[in-house]
């Protein structure tokens, strides 16, 4: 959901095309600056949360893309750290729960050093903001990203002293092209089972629909429409007949504005109306 000209008609947007998730940003995703939000702007989107009984389980706020709380550059990490905590804040004043991070990239000093960053960034945020959970989201295996496998996750999990604080969102896209066979039964159950293994599939909070662009186990990361990539229709039941997953919140990050985004919403209905048919 665009957030230009205020948080407040978030609301009124997500159930005019179809929705009853929202994801928005805290800010400008591709600028370090950020504020917290006016109070008139808070008052109005909680009144409209009201007004469309809409869920606050359902919404979630995605971090900046310039946040990598793995970075070995001292300055980066510090700012990193500082903009957190203050998406985290925006969070708490619009009564959202979780706030969706990609844990970062150790830019080549190694995944133990990677982790080693991300666990102490999140124990310093959690002491400082005390109420608003992190989801840690899969991404692709390129230029030393962490988090595209579970064991990965579990390691962070596992260095923070307030892991009950940690969720996950899992994105279709980045799984797939990172070598998760969303389309296939057998891959979506592997899938299932690495996450309820390593990390507990209770900490699932959210999942990122996308179609994607690329070949499978590509290690790309380019969104696409709904039915118009390479998980398809037909790969998007398959992946939906886990009940886990389809009875999970669902946002799309898909291309285009608000009435492709309604487009997409209606042809995820038709998948859920075919699944039900079928079984």
């Amino acid at each position: 959901m665009p957030i230009g000209g205020g948080f407040a008609k978030v609301p009124r947007e997500t159930v005019e095309i179809g929705g009853n998730a929202f994801q928005i940003f805290p800010h400008n995703p591709r600028q370090w600056a950020a504020r917290m939000p006016s109070d008139d702007d808070v008052v109005h989107f909680l009144r409209d949360v009201k007004k469309y009984e809409l869920n606050p389980e359902y919404f979630m706020c995605h971090s900046g893309y310039l946040i990598n709380i793995a970075s070995t550059k001292d300055d980066v990490w510090e700012k990193s750290v500082e903009l957190l905590e203050l998406e985290m804040k925006i969070c708490a004043k619009l009564g959202i729960k979780y706030l969706n991070i990609h844990p970062g990239s150790h830019l080549g000093a190694g995944e133990a050093s990677g982790i080693e960053k991300i666990t102490t960034a999140l124990n310093i945020v959690f002491k400082k903001e005390k109420t608003v959970s992190i989801l840690l989201e899969n991404v692709v295996k390129k230029g030393g990203n962490i988090g595209y496998n579970y064991a990965q996750m579990r390691k962070i999990i596992e260095g923070c002293e307030q892991p009950d604080r940690i969720g996950l969102t899992f994105d279709t896209c980045h799984g797939y092209d990172a070598g998760y066979d969303v389309t296939d039964p057998s891959g979506v159950q592997r899938l299932y089972e690495e996450i309820e293994r390593e990390v507990g599939i209770n900490r699932l909070k959210f999942i990122h629909l996308n179609d994607t662009k690329n070949v499978f186990g590509s290690q790309k990361d380019r969104h696409e429409n709904i039915g118009n990539g390479n998980i398809g229709l037909e790969g998007f039941k398959v992946f939906l007949s886990n009940h886990t997953f389809s009875s999970t919140p669902l946002i799309l990050e898909t291309p285009g504005d608000n009435s492709e985004h309604a487009q997409d919403i209606a042809k995820v209905k038709e998948i859920y109306q075919s699944i039900a048919y079928n079984h």
